[in-house]
């Protein structure tokens, strides 16, 4: 391993309704670990998918979100839920939405980060907020541990939502900008998987290694990668656990957390100049190159 790169280091602690960054202190990498980065609403389900399906060559029962927990989520707490990560067998890859300088950064482990424009991640964002129950309130606000205020239910109309969460960088959640700022990845299949190769790689447990799917498992892959079919696999789970997990802190269920994934519906309320000084703050905050592949994904 190379001694003399400047690797990014953890500078700060985050703690919130939401977070609580020190979890990561006292995880024991493995030379294998995957780290999916997002700001949340930017696709991370779809990623977790994508390279549990890659690890696990093609699953269609995929468990994802047992497999792949949000290790900097205070609920469950670290104590309950670093255990349950130290005893996973196969190729481990965890969930984020640290930005990196609260994020302890390992070289032994590979990432993958997510991101989108931040128009389309708020309007995911207020659907996932407005729609949360209250048994979604109490187990962020009543949970013991909490640091700094409750989270409360959004007031006003989107446009209002929108404006606030851009003059406050992320309120009511977190820090938008410095989570972006070290940022860059894909949500490709063959762009993962690439990334996912190494030399100090092992294989999944009860799986094909992720340096290749089966040739006769690539087309379910393929298909359980599928936004779509995400969606009904989603369904079909909350269904299985009687509302358990995801779908018992919305009313609406997965279908609420997953919600269309479609962009540019901020395009129906935003006015251009709205539109055109949101593309300039994001300018002025990521550089030209960054806030470009954000808004489009290119290169």
């Amino acid at each position: 391993m190379p001694s003399n790169i400047d690797w990014p280091r953890k500078t700060r602690e985050i703690h919130s309704h939401h977070f609580d960054s020190t979890a990561w202190n006292d995880l024991r990498f493995r030379d294998d670990d995957i780290v999916i980065a997002t700001y949340g609403k930017s696709g991370t389900t779809w990623t977790q998918q994508i390279v549990g399906q890659l690890i696990f060559g093609g699953d269609p029962e995929l468990a994802v979100a047992e497999l792949s927990p949000w290790l900097d989520l205070r609920v469950p707490p670290k104590e309950i839920k670093l255990p349950l990560v130290e005893a996973q067998t196969h190729r481990r890859f965890l969930k984020t939405h640290l930005p990196v300088d609260a994020l302890r950064f390992s070289p032994r482990a590979k990432y993958i980060y997510v991101a989108r424009d931040a128009r389309d991640v708020v309007w995911s964002l207020y659907n996932h907020h407005a729609n949360a129950n209250q048994l979604w309130y109490d187990a962020l606000n009543k949970t013991p541990g909490l640091v700094g205020p409750p989270i409360e239910p959004p007031t006003g109309d989107i446009r209002q939502y929108w404006h606030e969460w851009l003059a406050r960088d992320g309120h009511p959640f977190w820090p938008f900008w410095t989570t972006c700022a070290a940022g860059g990845g894909s949500a490709s299949c063959r762009r993962v998987a690439a990334a996912l190769r190494g030399p100090q790689a092992r294989p999944a447990g009860g799986g094909a290694a992720h340096r290749g799917v089966p040739r006769h498992r690539r087309r379910s892959l393929a298909r359980a990668c599928d936004p779509g079919v995400l969606q009904l696999r989603l369904d079909e789970e909350e269904r299985r656990q009687g509302r358990a997990a995801r779908g018992a802190f919305w009313d609406a269920g997965a279908d609420t957390f997953m919600n269309k994934g479609t962009n540019g519906r901020w395009r129906d309320t935003l006015s251009a100049d709205e539109a055109a000084r949101y593309e300039q703050r994001a300018e002025a905050e990521l550089g030209a190159d960054c806030a470009r592949w954000l808004a489009s994904g290119e290169p």
